[in-house]
């Protein structure tokens, strides 16, 4: 594993809007927890990243099926609680929280020039959903040679399917994967 100084987690749509879809009790909030306060533990860069849109919505293509209909239901803007960091994942004083406007964590956010500027060069993934920001971002990195780790039980999905399918066959040709658990023994 890369040394804490060049890695960063990245916690990705664990928003109040998206929480309150995929997650009933406090138990299921648990991996994503546990994955921060390792990362946090282990000095590691912790970066929140959150899907919202500006007042008016004007980044919500008419073309684009998924976010045409966020814009048609106007609860995603950045001021809404529905685009805040969920409360029990809190970022701390100098965690930063990005904005993106599309699916991936890179897609018209500021994410790559932050990872940049603090010489991150691994990424470690969690977040909701597994088929969306997860996929997206992992692909992304990876086509940008970020060394990557998923962590499998801090990642949801609407279908548990997809969610075995992606982390047991297709992130592991890309991505080191492993539960939180794991992950937090390489960090000692």
């Amino acid at each position: 594993m890369a040394d804490a100084k060049h890695t960063a987690l990245l916690v990705m749509d664990v928003q109040n809007g998206i929480v309150s879809r995929y997650i009933q009790d406090e138990a299921g909030m648990r991996p994503f927890q546990d994955a921060v306060a390792a990362a946090r533990r282990a000095g590691m860069q912790v970066i929140f990243v959150r899907v919202a849109f500006s007042e008016g919505f004007p980044e919500a293509s008419p073309r684009n099926k998924m976010f045409a209909h966020l814009a048609q239901a106007r609860n995603m803007a950045v001021t809404d609680d529905t685009t805040q960091i969920h409360p029990a994942v809190a970022p701390q004083a100098g965690e930063p929280v990005i904005t993106k406007y599309r699916v991936s964590a890179f897609a018209g956010s500021n994410l790559e020039i932050i990872l940049r500027a603090k010489d991150i060069t691994h990424l470690v993934l969690c977040g909701i959903a597994t088929s969306g920001v997860v996929l997206s971002t992992l692909r992304e990195a990876a086509d940008k040679d970020y060394v990557l780790t998923v962590l499998r039980d801090a990642c949801l999905d609407a279908d548990p399917e997809v969610h075995r399918v992606l982390v047991e066959k297709v992130f592991p040709r890309q991505a080191d994967v492993m539960t939180v658990e794991e992950w937090t023994k390489t960090l000692a």
